[in-house]
This record gives C-alpha cells, sequence and structure tokens, in this order.
C-alpha cells in the first residue's frame, strides 16, 4: 500500500513535468507496438478479404481443374448433379501478334464460355459488355486485351490481333478481372471464347494449358461434404480441387510469409526499443538516487523500494500500449490509398484484436524484460548513497534473473505461436541476439581501448581529441545504448540490401551470362525436326536443347499419400514438369544409382534430382505414383541426378525412361542459346512459321522477377527502417540526457582555455566515433547475415554490393554527428560561469 501511494505520488509529479524523462522510453515503446500492430493488422485486413471474397477470386463455390486435357462426358455429367450452374476456362501461354507490324508479345490467354463469369463481374472499357465484345465484327471473333498488351504491340481497338493461326478484332480493353487475384503471369492478360479458338492450332493434344471448371453447387453451406464426394468419384484422374475456403493458396502462403518476416523485423524493432527503455529507465533510478537512499533512511524495504518503480514503469508502459495500438489500428486506413492496387481492393480495413493483442503481449514482454535489471539496482542503493553520489552497478539478485529469464522464455514461445514458424522466429531473433551481443562487446572494448591510451603523449595537447575519447570513456555518452539501439537498426538495413542486391545480381548480371535466351513451348513432334532444322542453319544460335514435355502430379510414395510422406515440398504442391529419355542426355551427371539401358522396355523407372529427394526424405529404391493425363504410373527410382536450376536451362526433376510414357499425348520443349543481337530476329521467324509455338525471352521474364524481388526487399526495407527509427530514438534520448553533463564540461573547458571551435570539434569527433563504430560494426554482421541467406537459401555467389556498404556507414556516421551537434549547440552557448555556479 506504501509502495502504491508513493509510487501514485510521484506519477502525479512527472505528470505535471509533462512526463519528462520518460518521454524517449515511450516513443521507443509506442513505436515498435504501432509497428507489429499495424502489420498484423494489415496482414488481418487481408485475410478477410481474401476469405469473404474467396467465391469471387476463386469464379465460383468450387474449381475442378485438370492439365493437358478438357473434362470427359462423364465427368462433365457428374459435375452437372452436384452443381446448379458451371463455366469453363482454359488457361494458357501463347503469343499475340499484329498482323501489320508482326510484332509479337507473350501474352496469358484465358479463353472462357458465355457463362462467365459466375460470380462477380468483368470491367471492360467503354461500358462494354463480354458477349458484345466476343461477338467482334466485320466477321472476325472478337478478343479483349489488357492495356499493357495493347500498349507494347502498339495497336488500338478495332485492330486485328492474331493468336495461333486465327485473326481476332480488339474489341475492348480489360480493366478488371474479377477472379485474377494472386495468379503469376509472364505476360498481360487475353481473354476470348474458347469456341473461337478453333482452328489456331492452340489446344492440340500434348499443348500446355489448364481446364478449370467453375461450379456453383446446389448447397454450398458444406463444403467439405461436397470435396469429399470429389475424391471419391474423381480418384486417380489427376483432377484437382479447389474452393472458396482458399480461392488464392499461393496468395495466402506469400502474404503469410511476409507478414511473419515483416512482425519479426518489428520484434527487431520492439528489441531495439526495449534498448532505450533500459537506458531511460537506468537514467531515472540514476536520478533518483537520493530521493531512495532518503526512503531507505526513513525504513523502506527493498521490496517497496523495486515496486515504488516498478508501478510507475508499468504505468508508462500501459500507456505507451493504448498509444501504440491506437496507433496500429488506424495505420492500415491511413495507408489504403498507397497499398498496390490488388491489395487495396481486397482489404477490409477493420479493427482485428488478434492482431492487437499480439502487439500488445510483445511491447509488455519488450518492457518488463529491458526494466526489470536497471529496477533491480534499487536494491544496491544505500542512504550513504546521499553523500557519495550514485551507486555503482551490480548483478541483480538470483531471483530477479530467474524472472527475466522467464519472461524471455515466454517471449520467445509467444514470438514462435504468432508467427507459427519456429525455424524462421530462432533464425531471426537468434539473430538479433548474436548482433545485440557483438555489438555490446566491440562497444565494451572499444571503451576499454580509450581508457588505455587517452593518457599517451600522442594525445597530449590534442584537447578536442582527448576530450571525445575521455567522454566516451567514461560512458557518460551511452555509447552501449546507442551503438547497440543503431547498429542493429543498420545491421537489418545492411543485410536486406546486401541480400537485395546480390539477388539482384544474380538475375540482372549473372544469368545471362549463363541462360539460355529461349524457351519454347508446344513444339508438336511433327514439327521438330523443322524447327532444330531452321535453327541449326542460323549462326547466331550457339546451342539448342529439345526435351518431351508432359506435366505430372505426384500422388504417391510408396503407396502414401505425397503430402504425408514429404509434406509441403514444391516438388508435390503441384503439378510438375516431367519427361522421359532413353539413352543417358548430355551433361547429365549421375551421383547416385545406375541409368536405365537404351531401348528398356520393363518396368518404369525413374531417375529423380538429387537434392530435392533428399530434402522430401526419398532415394533409390523408392516408389512414386505420378498421375499424367489421368492414367497413374507407379515407377521406382533407380538413379539421382545433378539438377542445376540457377542456369535456368534445361532441368528435369522427374525423368521416366522412354516406354513408360508410351503414347501419351505430348509436346516438346526447346532451350536456345542465341547471341543477343539476334533474339528478335529469331523470335519472329520461329513463330513465323510455328504459329502455335510460344516463345518466352529469357530476359523479360528475368525482369519480371527482379520486380517481385524489389517489391520484397523494399517492404523488408521498410521494416529495417522501422527498427533504426527505433534506435534514432534511443540516439536522441542519448543525446538529451547528456545535455547537461555537456554543458558542464563545455564550462570546464571554456575556464581552461579551450575555444568554441575546439569544443564543438571534441563533441563531433564523439558523435562521429560512435556513429562509424556503430555502422562498421553493422556492416560486418551484415555482410555476415547477406552472405549465409545467398549462400544457404539462395545458393548464390555473394559479392559484396558497395554502394550498400558505403550508405550504411555513411548513414550511422551522419545520423549520430547530425544529432550529437544539434544537441551540443544549446550546452556551448551557456555561460560558464552561470553554469559552475549552478553545479556549485
Amino acid at each position: 500500500m506504501i509502495a502504491l501511494k508513493i509510487a501514485q505520488r510521484e506519477l502525479i509529479a512527472a505528470w505535471r513535468e509533462r512526463l519528462h524523462g520518460f518521454r524517449i522510453l515511450m516513443l521507443c515503446l509506442i513505436f515498435g507496438i504501432a509497428s507489429i500492430s499495424a502489420i498484423g493488422s494489415l496482414r488481418g485486413a487481408i485475410d478477410a478479404g481474401l476469405n469473404s471474397n474467396g467465391r469471387v477470386f476463386l469464379g465460383g463455390d468450387a474449381q475442378i481443374e485438370l492439365t493437358y486435357r478438357q473434362a470427359n462426358a462423364q465427368e462433365l455429367a457428374w459435375m452437372a448433379r452436384q452443381s446448379r450452374a458451371q463455366s469453363q476456362i482454359i488457361d494458357f501461354r501463347s503469343m499475340a501478334v499484329a498482323p501489320d507490324t508482326n510484332k509479337r508479345i507473350l501474352t496469358q490467354v484465358k479463353a472462357v464460355d458465355s457463362a462467365y463469369p459466375l460470380v462477380g463481374a468483368v470491367t471492360l472499357s467503354g461500358d462494354m459488355g463480354l458477349s458484345e465484345a466476343f461477338a467482334g465484327q466485320d466477321g472476325l471473333p472478337g478478343a479483349i486485351l489488357a492495356p499493357a498488351l495493347l500498349r507494347r504491340l502498339n495497336i488500338n481497338l478495332g485492330d486485328q490481333v492474331k493468336f495461333g493461326q486465327k485473326l481476332f478484332v480488339v474489341m475492348a480493353t480489360l480493366l478488371k478481372e474479377p477472379d485474377n487475384f494472386g495468379n503469376f503471369a509472364l505476360g498481360p492478360r487475353s481473354l476470348v471464347l474458347t469456341k473461337d479458338l478453333d482452328g489456331s492450332g492452340l489446344l492440340a493434344a500434348g499443348t500446355l494449358f489448364s481446364s478449370k471448371y467453375r461450379l456453383l453447387l446446389e448447397d454450398r453451406s458444406d463444403l467439405d461434404q461436397a470435396q469429399q464426394r470429389f475424391n471419391e468419384e474423381w480418384p486417380g484422374t489427376g483432377a484437382k480441387w479447389k474452393d472458396a475456403r482458399k480461392a488464392s493458396p499461393g496468395a495466402d502462403r506469400v502474404i503469410e510469409r511476409m507478414s511473419r518476416f515483416l512482425i519479426l523485423i518489428g520484434l527487431s524493432g520492439l528489441v531495439v526499443g526495449g534498448i532505450g527503455v533500459s537506458a531511460a529507465v537506468r537514467a531515472f533510478i540514476a536520478k533518483k538516487t537520493g530521493h531512495i537512499a532518503v526512503l531507505k533512511t526513513l525504513g523502506a524495504t527493498p521490496g517497496q523500494i523495486f515496486w515504488i518503480y516498478t508501478l510507475q514503469i508499468a504505468v508508462y508502459t500501459g500507456l505507451s500500449v493504448v498509444l501504440g495500438l491506437l496507433l496500429g489500428a488506424l495505420a492500415p486506413f491511413a495507408a489504403r490509398p498507397f497499398l498496390p492496387e490488388n491489395l487495396a481492393e481486397v482489404a477490409l480495413i477493420s479493427i482485428y484484436p488478434s492482431a492487437l493483442i499480439e502487439a500488445a503481449v510483445y511491447g509488455c514482454l519488450a518492457a518488463a524484460i529491458f526494466s526489470i535489471w536497471p529496477l533491480a539496482q534499487t536494491e544496491h542503493i544505500r542512504p550513504a548513497n546521499l553523500f557519495r553520489g550514485g551507486a555503482p552497478a551490480h548483478w541483480p539478485a538470483r531471483r530477479y534473473l530467474l524472472v527475466q529469464g522467464a519472461l524471455l522464455a515466454a517471449a520467445l514461445f509467444g514470438a514462435v505461436q504468432f508467427s507459427g514458424s519456429w525455424s524462421m522466429t530462432f533464425w531471426l531473433l537468434g539473430g538479433i541476439a548474436i548482433s545485440l551481443l557483438i555489438l555490446a562487446m566491440i562497444s565494451g572494448a572499444f571503451q576499454f581501448t580509450l581508457k588505455r591510451i587517452m593518457h599517451r603523449s600522442a594525445f597530449q595537447g590534442r584537447l578536442p581529441l582527448r576530450a571525445a575519447f575521455s567522454a566516451l570513456a567514461s560512458g557518460s555518452e551511452r555509447t552501449g545504448s546507442v551503438v547497440m539501439g543503431i547498429g542493429l537498426g543498420l545491421t537489418v538495413l545492411a543485410a536486406v540490401g546486401q541480400i537485395d542486391g546480390n539477388l539482384r545480381r544474380s538475375i540482372t548480371q549473372s544469368l545471362p551470362d549463363k541462360a539460355p535466351s529461349f524457351f519454347f513451348l508446344d513444339i508438336q513432334s511433327n514439327q521438330l525436326p523443322e524447327f532444330n532444322k531452321r535453327l541449326a542453319e542460323n549462326p547466331a544460335v550457339r546451342q539448342v536443347e529439345t526435351a518431351p514435355m508432359l506435366r505430372g502430379l505426384v500422388t504417391k510414395i510408396n503407396q502414401q499419400p505425397a503430402a504425408e510422406v514429404g509434406g509441403d515440398h514444391w516438388v508435390l504442391r503441384g503439378d510438375r514438369g516431367i519427361s522421359y529419355a532413353d539413352g543417358l542426355p548430355e551433361q547429365t551427371k549421375i551421383t547416385a544409382g545406375q541409368w536405365w539401358g537404351e531401348g528398356y522396355s520393363g518396368p518404369p523407372q525413374i531417375s529423380f534430382a538429387a537434392e530435392e529427394a533428399e530434402e522430401i526424405g526419398i532415394g533409390l529404391g523408392d516408389q512414386l505414383t505420378l498421375n499424367v493425363l489421368g492414367r497413374d504410373i507407379t515407377a521406382t527410382i533407380t538413379s539421382l541426378r545433378e539438377v542445376d536450376f540457377s542456369t535456368v536451362g534445361m532441368g528435369f526433376v522427374i525423368l521416366l525412361n522412354e516406354a513408360a510414357l508410351k503414347g501419351a499425348p505430348h509436346s516438346h520443349i526447346a532451350t536456345v542459346y542465341a547471341e543477343a543481337s539476334a533474339e528478335i530476329p529469331i523470335l519472329d521467324e520461329l513463330n513465323e512459321a510455328f504459329p502455335n509455338v510460344t516463345g518466352i525471352q529469357i530476359r523479360e521474364a528475368a525482369a519480371l522477377v527482379t520486380s517481385v524481388v524489389s517489391s520484397i526487399a523494399s517492404a523488408a526495407s521498410i521494416g529495417a527502417l522501422a527498427t533504426l527509427i527505433t534506435g534514432f530514438l534511443i540516439l536522441i534520448g542519448a543525446a538529451a540526457a547528456s545535455t547537461a553533463q555537456r554543458a558542464y564540461e563545455s564550462a570546464i573547458l571554456k575556464t581552461l582555455g579551450a575555444t568554441r571551435r575546439e569544443i564543438l570539434t571534441s563533441f563531433a569527433l564523439r558523435s562521429a566515433m560512435i556513429g562509424a563504430l556503430a555502422a562498421g560494426v553493422a556492416l560486418g554482421a551484415g555482410l555476415l547475415g547477406g552472405w549465409a541467406v545467398s549462400h544457404f537459401v539462395f545458393e548464390n555467389k555473394f559479392e559484396v554490393i558497395w554502394t550498400n556498404a558505403a550508405l550504411v556507414i555513411l548513414g550511422g556516421i551522419g545520423l549520430t554527428l547530425v544529432t550529437g551537434l544539434l544537441f551540443a549547440l544549446a550546452p556551448l552557448s551557456q555561460s560558464a560561469a552561470t553554469e559552475l555556479r549552478h553545479r556549485d
């Protein structure tokens, strides 16, 4: 009760002083909590939007997808019995050609029927309806093109466009497509009627396309039962079920992982904020040393003293949590105009309690973990400190260390639970802990070194340098807190910058040196000899590789469902490219087992990619069941191969012996290596000769991938910047807290004959040295982190991105220098006599 009354009295006094001494503590917590709650709220808004609009994004209550084929009569009849309405779309890549100029652009074609769309609405230019657009004019069927495709083809509405061997007339531009959220495409969209593709040659046997049947179910309240009926009726067909509960699983996965990562980055900002909390509480306790000594003289117990100040910190923490949650909850509303268009349309901006609870838990735990150590120091303050000044630092009693350990364990457990990924949490928080430890150790070593060298003769007579060394060595500049706060923010920025730079370099610089110029898809078997002949006669072509191409789904491993054995590995997540070979392909390296001999016609055998086999947990002798074109093929793994996907060349995870796929309709793919100057003429020649063949330029695909990588890196950089801003708040707090000390130091130096310039130089030197130390350590840690991610995760060769490194160094020095000088001007302008009289 006594502790509560005293705490209440001191809180009222602090409120009257406008929370002087606690502003930085509160700002650090508010900013960290607001960041985490804002990210969580935005994630909640997107999740809610995906769930509530699942039918629109999917195009129906449920979807059945087939690869390489359309549904047969029996399958269509089953769908009709299960639903009140159906619509079929066929999705594939092709080349859109402007006949007048012969310009060709890769496009993602969606062929639809008259029932499309079952849910939602397609928005076209000029308020034109779909039926009117597809009706066409002058005897030609109509096509709808994305604006980007019109621009790149340099055509207008009313002009002709060619798909395969069929001419269409462009009737409208596509402004909005309801069922396109989360779909990755290498080219702009084109919409046509499926029946109008007859005679185009684009849907021949073996062509790469997907048939998607959207259904409006009779009873959509029980999708589990509908899916169970599908599983019972469609076994071994290769069909895939999707329903409105998870309309865009790919987008869900990306958003979930990205938000987890950003929240953990936000947590690093809160850790930096915790350092600011610790520094603020330490300064608060130091300021109250005399008051605490008086209380102990009057008989207050150590426990009462501890709770007096713990209750005060708890109140400030609670206020910070409320303000941080308020800002974080409102942030998505303010950020909506700046979101990417597709996310802005999806997100249901609202208040999401789960996101706020997560941020509040993190904030309270961070405040408790980082304040308990300085609060425990109150136990060591004695009445004698009334005459001796500040109390020396001690290790806290064991009970405080146990409580702090329990809080750390709770924070780690909470981070794992909230993020849903223990591995990501472990690596990121482990990296933060190691970075902080390195920063603290180097900061301590820096101060120790300064103490040893500051009295050497080399520094005699150099007042600015010696004064700077003395201040840094004594700890009056709070070197440790500033180095850790600024250093951790710069570390995250440096690591993100190096990872992003190396990814860009590998895509835009290294990739063209070893990657092919083109991929060609849908080459029919009867076209392959002429296709190869034309390329062989072209002197600009260095190399051509061709292979049969099918797609199949791994459904079972050793007669067990594949997902139960291999989990969520990417090879098992959907249908994969499959090929066959009789003899051992050139440059193929067998790492285990033996290749089947030429002419082998026995039981089906598989040669599997070695690295992927190890990741899935399979090897020689294991049996895989593949569904190819609705037919189950069970084959035994008899060899493992080395497959290098980094070259973007020809590479298949799964190769079967030729007899295993005998009779299966298929096409061929080709990779072509050619001189860069000849790429466009080669593409034009081959597309002119083979209209059904789709050519993909690797340079364009690489540019698209680079833009995706850039957006991810930008999001990570924003999270890292939030960490740096929190470190900046610590820097401001340290500079503000040392204002009185600097005023006194300035007065002493003036009395000893130092000029204003020398004193200002001393202040600038110490700020620059702290910044250089923080930036240097951060750069080292960032380079190490960037190398680890590039080497172990992306398996890329790592090179230092020097522009990013220079920005980190200059940013660290500039940030501390400017802040230090701004807070040094006021102490420097005070009269020495006035300051010394005040001290007396």
